[in-house]
């Protein structure tokens, strides 16, 4: 089989292009390296996977470019493309989500719908369409209330998904992603940017009190339930990935206090808008339908998470 994997040089695409290849399969990458953080550093991600024959990369704009010579090569899409980030799609930045989150979203499908209906989506969704649920643990049966316009669009995003299953028989999966960390960790995102200023005596930044949790899960965890939703008979589902890891932001810090040896210096702001309390995944469904079963705890995906860390801060000379 061909797999496109939209989003090939982010923190998950890059790994799913790896791991496929790892199986001797035959991929193209799709990404466009928009300047939400460094590119170069995305291109650092795509590095092993260009060193593959069975690779080819494409780089392009989703909301622009003409898909069909990609979609009518291709088996199966991992969706994995879009606008991050819950602080920055307030304001002006909105258009920036509703392009690469939604209509991006649209012109794949609609593509697929033209081309090739049989393809298989495997769309990249998070658990921010849930908003401040009062359901913990939440399955797929609670309500979407988005508490951010970022998760407003990735809700419109999954709901094209549904759509176009509905009324044009395209194969989609929908996976809901809580907090995903490890190796390759987008630079905006909080392990990332605590586990630097430890290992550099900087001072963290906690909003809010602290007591805030997550359901946090590795990214290896995220990478295996997206082969298993591109070959399980599960079109149509849409399906919670949780690391059975849920903390408090306070409680993670301690444990990379542990792994690091060093204890952070912290300073307090307050919460920014947009930021939910707790998350917490019911992943039932996901072990029934998809054989999920998250591999990797906390602790552990931490100590890979600096190790990686600790080897970008050093080639970079910003560590000794």
């Amino acid at each position: 089989m061909t797999y496109l994997v939209t989003g090939c040089a982010g923190f998950i695409g890059s790994q799913i292009c790896e791991r496929l290849l790892s199986q001797n399969e035959t991929v193209i990458g799709l990404d466009v390296f928009t300047d939400y953080y460094n590119p170069e550093r995305k291109r650092k991600n795509l590095a092993a996977a260009l060193k593959q024959d069975r690779f080819q990369f494409v780089e392009g704009d989703l909301a622009e470019m003409d898909l069909r010579p990609v979609i009518e090569s291709v088996d199966c899409v991992f969706h994995t493309a879009g606008q991050p980030g819950v602080r920055g799609s307030w304001g002006s930045q909105f258009d920036l989500y509703t392009r690469n989150n939604i209509r991006a979203t649209q012109r794949l499908l609609e593509c697929i719908k033209e081309t090739r209906p049989g393809v298989r989506v495997v769309y990249s969704s998070s658990s921010s369409v849930y908003g401040n649920t009062n359901q913990l643990p939440t399955s797929e049966t609670a309500v979407p209330r988005p508490y951010s316009p970022y998760g407003a669009t990735k809700l419109a995003a999954e709901h094209l998904c549904n759509l176009y299953h509905a009324n044009y028989g395209v194969p989609v999966v929908s996976l809901r992603y809580f907090t995903v960390y490890g190796p390759r960790q987008r630079p905006d995102m909080a392990f990332n940017i605590f586990t630097k200023a430890i290992l550099q005596d900087r001072p963290i930044t906690v909003l809010g009190d602290g007591g805030q949790t997550r359901d946090f899960t590795f990214v290896g965890d995220i990478v295996a339930a997206n082969l298993s939703a591109s070959q399980k008979p599960v079109e149509g589902g849409i399906f919670n990935l949780g690391g059975g890891s849920r903390i408090s932001l306070m409680g993670a810090v301690e444990i990379l206090e542990k792994i690091i040896g060093k204890s952070a210096r912290i300073e307090r702001k307050e919460r920014n808008k947009g930021d939910v309390r707790d998350t917490w995944a019911d992943t039932t469904q996901a072990q029934t339908r998809l054989g999920y079963k998250p591999a990797v705890s906390l602790e552990e995906g931490l100590r890979q998470q600096v190790a990686w860390e600790e080897e970008a801060l050093r080639a970079e000379g910003e560590l000794s």
